[in-house]
């Protein structure tokens, strides 16, 4: 039965042209943006902006779940209603992210492991109990032209499918989120070539430990060329090279693949999204998962730059927030264009 209902939460999640607005920003990390925006980093402004995020109207038709922070599970509407409430009855799955950050690998100057194994079965119980249905952990792989070590893939590996076999047996859906970082100047091959080895060796883990892949949500960063790189390829280019590479390494089983934004504008991530389902709907049943989006900043920016912590900006900033969360949902059906940004 727990399998089953694995399975169709999973399935929930990833199927019918709808994605994950990532809203799990830690206290730390959103206070940060708050401080570039000119907002009070208070939580009574934290939970302010999240009621903002979770209350835009119709975001159901485009988001099938929102990934939550601690503190943000455990506040309330200004009516008292709880955050993971309010969204189940919206029709939007809560998610829990439920790893403590990256912290400095022990004998690997520049590298980084996720941390918070320790007492997550007992935590897990709790979020289900809040009404999380699934969650996610992200590990952290830094890349230059000597990094990521074998040690930093493999001690990463082996967390995500610790993690992952704590979520099942919790009855939660894992997300798996090995992120190969953006920052830097290497090339589209080079960040092929390491994304091809961490998801082989994370793979490898989850098997290991007997995680259930028709219950996994895998959310991978896409083949992209450092920022710093003086080449950037056409979006169809990217695509080619990040569906090419996911076919060589990912089971078709996997409930569904996620991608995150990485630091990608809203308007470069939907139009990468958009030529990978273009490439989907052209290869016919080729590809075996769907390919949906789990965005933080590319679908939040405009709004939180909108909202500035005042109440008389909020309707205009749910606006904003609905009109990216539609272009990444056209997205999806490869329907994304240049008249849809403007409209």
């Amino acid at each position: 039965m727990k399998n089953r209902q694995l399975t169709d939460t999973a399935q929930a999640l990833v199927c019918g042209g709808r994605g994950l607005l990532a809203m799990d920003e830690s206290n730390g990390t959103c206070n940060k943006r708050f401080a570039a925006a000119g907002i009070t980093q208070t939580e009574p402004f934290r939970r302010a902006y999240r009621e903002l995020l979770a209350t835009t109207p119709n975001l159901s038709t485009c988001i099938s779940g929102a990934i939550l922070y601690d503190e943000t599970i455990r506040q309330r509407t200004a009516e008292g209603v709880p955050f993971a409430t309010l969204l189940t009855e919206a029709g939007i799955i809560p998610g829990i992210k439920v790893d403590i950050g990256a912290k400095e690998m022990a004998g690997h100057p520049s590298e980084a492991i996720t941390g918070g194994l320790d007492g997550l079965r007992e935590r897990l119980a709790d979020y289900w109990s809040m009404g999380a249905r699934f969650a996610k952990w992200r590990a952290v792989i830094a890349l230059d032209d000597r990094l990521p070590t074998a040690a930093c893939i493999a001690a990463n590996a082996e967390a995500l499918a610790g993690y992952a076999a704590l979520c099942q047996e919790a009855g939660l859906v894992p997300i798996v989120e090995p992120e190969v970082l953006m920052a830097g100047d290497h090339d589209l091959e080079r960040c092929r070539l390491v994304t091809e080895t961490v998801l082989h060796t994370v793979f490898d883990a989850l098997y290991e430990q007997g995680v259930m892949l028709e219950g996994l949500i895998l959310k991978p960063n896409m083949i992209l060329p450092g920022l710093a790189c003086p080449i950037q390829p056409a979006a169809d280019v990217i695509a080619e090279a990040t569906v090419t590479s996911l076919l060589r390494v990912v089971p078709a089983a996997v409930a569904g693949i996620a991608f995150l934004s990485g630091g990608q504008s809203g308007e470069l991530a939907s139009e990468r999204l958009n030529a990978m389902n273009i490439k989907a709907k052209a290869s016919g049943s080729r590809i075996p998962w769907p390919l949906v989006f789990s965005f933080a900043r590319a679908i939040q920016r405009p709004a939180l730059e909108i909202w500035k912590g005042q109440a008389v900006n909020t309707a205009h900033a749910q606006q904003a927030l609905y009109h990216r969360a539609r272009c990444n949902h056209a997205a999806l059906r490869g329907e994304y264009s240049a008249a849809l940004e403007a409209a």
